[in-house]
């Protein structure tokens, strides 16, 4: 069964920003950072609880390719993405997202 998945509104944010700095770095960049994104969404939308939990009950995926972690919460019916964040940015800016 697919589960849901929602992007929480700082998530959201979290990758306009990153897609708008690569695609200032080279046009077209953005849109290959976005794909990656997209097939690290649909590993996690395939098995969640195989990531590890690195924060209480946030877990995460590492981006191939691209410096960046997508974090999430997993619960039996729905995933809740709360940051995609640089891998250099301080995590525990993401407890006030949860």
């Amino acid at each position: 069964m697919a589960k849901i998945l929602k992007l929480r509104k700082e998530a959201e944010q979290d990758l306009q920003d990153a897609f708008n700095y690569y695609q200032t770095c080279r046009f077209g960049l953005g849109h290959e950072f976005m794909l990656c994104i997209e097939a690290a969404v649909d590993s996690i939308k395939r098995n969640p609880f195989q990531y590890p939990v690195v924060d209480q009950s946030i877990s995460r995926v590492i981006v191939h390719r691209f410096p960046y972690a997508i974090y999430f919460l997993a619960r039996p019916d729905i995933i809740i993405v709360i940051g995609v964040l640089h891998m250099r940015r301080n995590p525990q800016a993401l407890e006030k997202r949860v």
